[in-house]
């Protein structure tokens, strides 16, 4: 009875965030498309930013990047507000960490995801920071990590920025 209870409990978390994620991207790149076909850089600012700040959503910020670019946004403008969206919501996510106790991110992201994270800051400390923003939809959780682990702030803004950087540089090379 009790897996039951724990499996409609996931099910409404997961339909949670299915639908927020359809709103947002609704609000935001949706009503952009569907009303004039032209995207805002405030619309992919808010679904960039939502899309580091929420471990939980695993939104493809790096499509939308990649949306928008071809797009034809000045590559230079758009990598600015990027990293500036991702940077911030790192620091958030960094912070939350920092701050809340691991009961209230274990209901939230789930033990095994943040065990692994903090398993691998404790094993490769700098690079996992480094890697981890630099390849898509694991920086959040390693941010939350270190933040839980309160590992050292410096660090952890250099090696994720830099990250960052490198992440939307590649994008912008590639696309």
């Amino acid at each position: 009875m009790k897996g039951l209870h724990i499996d409609i409990k996931r099910a409404i978390v997961v339909t949670f965030v299915v639908l927020l994620t359809t709103v947002i991207v609704s609000l935001t790149i949706g009503r952009d498309i569907y009303e004039n076909n032209e995207e805002s850089l405030m619309s992919f600012a808010i679904v960039n930013f939502t899309g580091y700040l929420f471990v939980f959503l695993l939104m493809p910020v790096e499509l939308a990047f990649i949306f928008y670019l071809r797009s034809g946004y000045d590559p230079i403008t758009l990598n600015l507000v990027a990293i500036a969206t991702a940077f911030a919501s790192e620091a958030i996510d960094y912070l939350i960490g920092y701050f809340f106790s691991a009961g209230i991110i274990d209901r939230l992201i789930g033990r095994k995801r943040y065990e692994k994270a903090e398993d691998e800051i404790r094993k490769y400390g700098n690079w996992a920071l480094l890697v981890s923003n630099t390849l898509p939809l694991s920086s959040p959780v390693i941010s939350l990590a270190a933040g839980m682990l309160k590992y050292r702030i410096r660090e952890v803004v250099f090696y994720s920025l830099a990250g960052i950087v490198l992440r939307y540089l590649l994008l912008s090379l590639i696309f």
